[in-house]
């Protein structure tokens, strides 16, 4: 039997790091300080608007673009960025981010065209280009004298080609904690306008920025709103992975086309879900400021530790992030190191190398996740330091 012409173009992605690992961590009784899902639920009201919804009656498929309520809420939430948009025409819901990029590059590119990554890239972006039959170029971010992981704008002009059709961004940057600053956001943006490219940006992180510093949306750069697919999630923002409500914000052609592979991807999702997500974008932003501070404390606390225990650690900006250098340990791979720890001190966590194309170039760090209770990094730490 002839094997489907899709089935080698996902093979390397059908074995997941983060499905390996939770398996080893679990095994082994580990601390998963590799996964990016916090250990604690998001706002109460946000809880209770869910149960209200489920036992009042939102069982049942909701509209195709997404509850109307969630719509209009995601609306007001996109002001806050100077950027408005139809709740009509210009929204549509999805089953998590996830499930919007992948249907924003099913829709938005075809065989032959080129679409460009920043490395290292969250897992899924290599996988939906392949079910597009597109072809991924990459562009390795660069680590600058003060450990800052940054655009190198050169590079990413000099890989475009006339096969070129869109750019994927994920600012904050999962998996370095990086937050790609004023100047870079307007080197892609003007990239972009010259070149005629579609942006689909990854904004789930949106919220998680820290120092004092704010998330600008690439849309909101001059002449890139008609061209820019802008995709967040209410996961990372209130505590709630599981859910898988995401959204859509572009233009109505754009949201058209990627609505037309949405439709067949899910259908719908998270009828009595919607609701509650409407409510939190609403009501609930001041926990949100909450968490974020949480976060940045949680972010030096883990830092300082694997510093204490070694590492050379760098710096996070944002998401739940920070990679730290094994070198200084005596470690030349911190892949080989990372199915080693489980068994060896019972901690988890992922290598960098997994999210790149260029594995030689990143093998010497780990990723780690700080949302996490208190006493869960504290003690993920003091295992680490068994490696001295």
């Amino acid at each position: 039997m002839r094997v489907p012409a899709l089935v080698p173009r996902l093979r390397p992605f059908t074995s997941t790091i983060f499905a390996e690992m939770t398996a080893l961590a679990v095994r082994t009784g580990a601390i998963n300080l590799g996964q990016g899902f916090p250990d604690t639920d998001g706002p109460a009201g946000m809880l209770d608007a869910a149960k209200n919804a489920l036992y009042g009656g939102a069982n049942q498929y909701p509209p195709g673009p997404g509850r109307p309520e969630l719509r209009a809420a995601i609306a007001r939430h996109r002001e806050r960025y100077g950027l408005s948009h139809d709740p009509d025409t210009e929204i549509l819901v999805t089953a998590g981010a996830t499930e919007a990029i992948t249907a924003a590059v099913l829709a938005l590119t075809e065989p032959g065209d080129e679409v460009l990554v920043i490395e290292p890239y969250y897992d899924s972006y290599p996988a939906a280009i392949a079910m597009a039959g597109a072809t991924r170029k990459v562009v390795p971010l660069a680590e600058g004298e003060d450990g800052r992981f940054v655009l190198d704008v050169q590079a990413l002009r000099a890989a475009v080609t006339p096969a070129t059709r869109a750019i994927l961004v994920n600012s904050p940057h999962n998996p370095t904690g990086t937050v790609f600053s004023e100047a870079e956001l307007s080197a892609i943006a003007e990239l972009c306008v010259k070149n005629d490219l579609v942006a689909i940006t990854d904004e789930v992180y949106e919220h998680l920025v820290f120092d004092g510093a704010e998330h600008r949306p690439l849309a909101a750069f001059p002449g890139m709103r008609e061209r820019t697919v802008s995709i967040s999630s209410a996961g990372k923002t209130f505590n709630c992975t599981g859910w898988k409500i995401g959204w859509v914000c572009a233009t109505p052609e754009l949201v058209g086309a990627v609505k037309a592979a949405k439709q067949f991807i899910t259908f719908v999702s998270g009828g009595p879900l919607q609701p509650a997500v409407a409510h939190a974008l609403d009501h609930e932003l001041d926990w949100v400021d909450a968490l974020r501070k949480s976060l940045e404390a949680k972010r030096d606390r883990l830092s300082a530790g694997l510093a204490e225990a070694g590492f050379a650690v760098r710096p996070s900006f944002g998401t739940y992030f920070v990679c730290a250098d094994v070198r200084p340990l005596g470690f030349t791979d911190a892949a080989e190191l990372a199915w080693q720890l489980p068994e060896r001190i019972g901690v988890a966590a992922v290598p960098v190398s997994v999210f790149t194309d260029h594995p030689g170039q990143w093998k010497h760090l780990l990723r780690f996740a700080f949302c996490k209770r208190d006493e869960v990094l504290d003690e993920g730490i003091k295992r680490l330091h068994e490696l001295r």
